[in-house]
């Protein structure tokens, strides 16, 4: 059984339909077997459809309209994928302000998909299968949108163990790897040095990674943040678990810009998305790069054939 994708097209107002529509030609040019739609709010949208979405749109410039259009899209790729029509949702990227206007008071589509499907615990994970040097890396947000001052209250030691253990079964069901290995990335410089310079790694980290070597999970660390993301990239670690939204990105997209795609983890279902927002200024204008929405496509059906076909495991 081939895995069936749905596509949402994000806020119109954006640049979403339009890497949506050259992501997907270029991706039935590479994968001409593959079972992909669009899916806008009320159902099934074909190319000229989608043109014309976003072309109204941009011209209303309602952004409420145009937030809601992505929002019940989402929902709609959502129920589908709970009734199990549909193996994995790719959503081009909506605009959290007009979210929260139109009345979806979420952080974004991570915590939106969250709710949707009734899952406690799901975790963002970065993900570039190659990056400019070639090999691949994925970075998991322990925390994700916070004020950097709010972090170390949220890095609790309950959150690192809950956060990794999705990523552990992530790792295992959708990349296919039997033992996956996972750097954790320290909060504070050279891991603390000691307590030197914090005691997060001997009061938090710790105990959870005992904890998590305990339920069998390969974690090490912790590491500090200038070196674990180079020794990912070397080949020593599968995935890395970073503490704070910047700490993880900042490294993640210095080496994959273009080529990122961010995945939800935890879910009954694949979910991704392209790691860029919507560049209202360029909208319309032919100058969006559609890589990194294509790379979304990419992954989304090899993730869901290995979690629900298996027919391909590779790394």
């Amino acid at each position: 059984m081939a895995p069936r994708l749905v596509v949402t097209p994000g806020d119109p107002r954006g640049i979403g339909p339009e890497v949506a529509a050259r992501a997907l030609r270029a991706f039935a040019i590479t994968h001409p077997a593959a079972d992909v739609s669009l899916l806008g709010p009320e159902g099934p949208l074909s190319l000229d459809e989608l043109d014309a979405l976003a072309e109204s749109h941009r011209s209303a410039a309602d952004a409420v309209a145009s937030a809601t259009v992505a929002a019940r899209s989402i929902e709609r790729g959502v129920r589908l994928a709970l009734d199990g029509a549909v193996h994995a949702v790719v959503t081009a990227p909506l605009h959290k302000p007009s979210l929260h206007d139109a009345g979806w008071p979420v952080p974004g589509q991570t915590e939106m998909l969250a709710g949707l499907a009734g899952v406690e615990h799901v975790g963002m994970l970065m993900a570039a299968e190659r990056t400019r040097l070639e090999s691949p890396l994925r970075v998991l947000l322990v925390t994700t949108h916070l004020a950097l001052r709010d972090v170390p209250d949220a890095l609790t030691a309950t959150r690192l163990i809950d956060q990794i253990v999705v990523l552990d079964r992530a790792l295992r069901d959708d990349w296919g790897i039997d033992d996956p290995r996972i750097g954790v990335c320290a909060l504070n410089p050279h891991a603390s040095d000691g307590g030197l310079f914090g005691d997060e790694e001997a009061r938090v980290y710790a105990p959870a990674l005992r904890q998590l070597r305990a339920r069998g999970v390969s974690v090490f660390g912790p590491l500090p943040a200038d070196t674990v993301f180079s020794r990912a990239l070397s080949g020593s670690f599968h995935a890395v678990a970073a503490p704070y939204h910047d700490v993880g990105m900042a490294a993640f997209k210095t080496v994959s810009f273009g080529s990122g795609v961010n995945v939800t983890l935890g879910l009954p279902f694949v979910r991704t998305s392209p790691d860029h927002g919507t560049a209202f200024d360029i909208a319309g204008t032919g100058r969006a790069d559609p890589s990194s929405m294509l790379q979304a496509l990419t992954l989304a059906h090899r993730l869901a054939q290995n979690r629900f076909d298996t027919t391909s495991a590779d790394v």
